[in-house]
């Protein structure tokens, strides 16, 4: 991806950012709506800072014209930058689910829920994680708004499955849905190096709910969206082949994990069945691919997520 494309202009006063999360293009996008206020949704990292900057100014904004920052959750990857690059928005408000508030205003429990999984590689993946101030973080509940103006009218929705704590926006200017990760991860080839788009789901530890997945893409489909705005990575449309997509192949790593599980499995074995998957649907598609180095982080991840839901729930029957 070259300087230029970094920025997406969608149309619609909607505008795409290439984060370049780990360096790698195509993997987390931020997105601007443009109203008579102006929002910026997900900032990633704090080593998205200042690419989210340059490319404001390539919008054609200043950082005091940004009026709310919204996050769809507190991963570190949607999430984790909003208190370094919040002093160099003056004027912009956080805004978040209600089970978020409390970790962006004190982030320690999240720091050393991070540091558990990446020791002393957290800050060098993820940057500084700072905390909110109280007053400058909004809490929106399922069904309130925000008005941007110009018929940017932002819509906030309780969409479990992929996290408790995960809400999804509807923009109807635009109408399109900011998803997060609720509505699958949209594998493109700037991240691949494929030459096609794919979408999976993220069953991520460690909330991932399927039953809740299932009845976000029911509510989100009933809106009758146009697109959906994936924060990794960039939009699909018409949305409901993401909804189908996410529906199906959410389903498929639930069945495949719950079909080879057994008590201290590790995690590894899921993955290498995943791996398998990914190939024989992609190759179902008219797509032959071996090189899945660009979704093995999520592979990884996915193995732990449907694996630590299944002890969960064995520990629970023999409890």
């Amino acid at each position: 991806m070259t300087e230029n494309t970094l920025v997406q202009d969608l149309g619609r006063n909607v505008y795409l950012i290439d984060l370049l999360e780990t360096n790698s293009p195509g993997r987390t996008s931020a997105y601007v709506v443009r109203g008579e206020k102006n929002a910026l949704v997900e900032v990633g990292s704090s080593h998205s800072r200042e690419n989210i900057l340059n490319s404001l100014e390539k919008i054609g904004l200043t950082p005091e014209q940004i009026d709310y920052v919204i996050v769809t959750h507190i991963h570190l990857d949607h999430s984790g930058g909003v208190g370094y690059i919040l002093p160099l928005l003056p004027n912009a408000t956080v805004v978040c689910h209600p089970r978020a508030a409390r970790h962006l205003i004190d982030p320690s429990r999240l720091i050393a829920g991070a540091s558990a999984v990446y020791g002393d590689e957290l800050e060098r993946i993820f940057g500084k994680i700072l905390p909110v101030p109280e007053e400058r973080v909004l809490v929106r509940e399922d069904g309130e708004e925000i008005d941007l103006g110009n018929g940017h009218l932002l819509t906030f929705y309780d969409t479990p499955g992929h996290a408790r704590h995960h809400f999804s926006i509807h923009d109807h200017g635009s109408n399109g849905i900011f998803t997060g990760d609720t509505v699958g991860i949209k594998y493109v080839p700037e991240l691949t190096g494929w030459d096609f788009d794919v979408i999976y789901p993220s069953s991520s530890p460690s909330e991932f709910d399927l039953q809740a997945v299932f009845r976000t893409i029911e509510r989100l489909q009933a809106l009758r969206p146009d697109r959906i705005y994936h924060t990794h990575f960039g939009a699909t449309e018409p949305a409901t082949h993401a909804f189908e997509r996410t529906r199906q192949t959410a389903a498929d790593f639930d069945r495949l994990a719950r079909d080879s599980f057994r008590p201290g499995q590790p995690w590894q074995e899921i993955a290498e069945k995943l791996r398998e998957y990914i190939r024989t649907d992609c190759a179902a598609q008219g797509h032959t691919v071996t090189d899945l180095s660009g979704l093995e982080l999520d592979i990884e991840l996915n193995a732990k997520g449907l694996l630590f839901v299944l002890e969960k729930e064995h520990a629970s029957k023999n409890a």
